[in-house]
């Protein structure tokens, strides 16, 4: 089930939250914008909220004014669309980008903390041309992996699990167990760089 932000999350039909929307077919995965409220003043939203990309504070910044919603200390931003049952699947294209983050968080996270630093996201970070999983900034290395152009996420959420999927081979790179405790939502983080993301994917056959 998936929801979407807008001032206050709504219920959708089939797990899914949005901020003002309507929510995807249930065969298909959880559609999602990004939301630009809570977008650092680093980052810069473009393709119709698709994608992302970093510029230096002040150069190219949110045109969203300071809100509760915005991450305030990293280069973090979320997306419309939180989810609450249901397996889900979507994929990030990397452009230019040595360090970054993917995976989900609470909706409610804290601000003032990064995505893979708490306890209440769970990440798959790349940086120094290495993969790694990230909770409560605890790294674990992913091996045999090196800088797709594409990688996939598959979040199962009654299984409590987040997948990190090679779009090519269509398997399960690493998957990452969870403590999912409400609402979670995409969540993605860059130093440099772009990442587009493509959502409302059916989950492909095998996984």
């Amino acid at each position: 089930m998936a929801l979407r932000f807008a001032h206050s999350l709504r219920w959708c039909r089939w797990g899914v939250k949005r901020l003002g929307g309507v929510a995807a077919e249930a065969r298909r995965g959880v559609s999602f914008k990004l939301e630009e409220k809570t977008a650092h003043s680093s980052l810069a939203l473009f393709k119709g909220d698709t994608g992302v990309k970093y510029g230096l504070v002040g150069l190219e910044p949110s045109k969203v004014a300071l809100n509760t919603e915005r991450f305030r200390e990293w280069a973090v931003v979320l997306a419309d669309t939180a989810v609450t049952s249901g397996r889900h699947y979507w994929e990030v294209t990397v452009k230019r980008s040595q360090q970054f983050r993917i995976g989900v968080a609470d909706v409610d996270m804290s601000r003032d903390s990064c995505i893979g630093a708490d306890d209440r996201s769970w990440v798959f970070s790349y940086a120094q041309r290495k993969w790694h999983t990230m909770l409560a900034n605890e790294k674990a290395p992913i091996e045999g992996i090196g800088q797709p152009e594409k990688v996939g996420l598959l979040l199962e959420y009654e299984a409590q699990k987040l997948s990190l999927v090679d779009v090519n081979q269509v398997s399960v790179i690493y998957t990452l167990q969870t403590d999912f405790r409400g609402p979670v939502v995409p969540a993605f983080a860059l130093w440099d760089g772009e990442l587009l993301t493509h959502s409302g994917l059916e989950v492909p056959k095998g996984l």
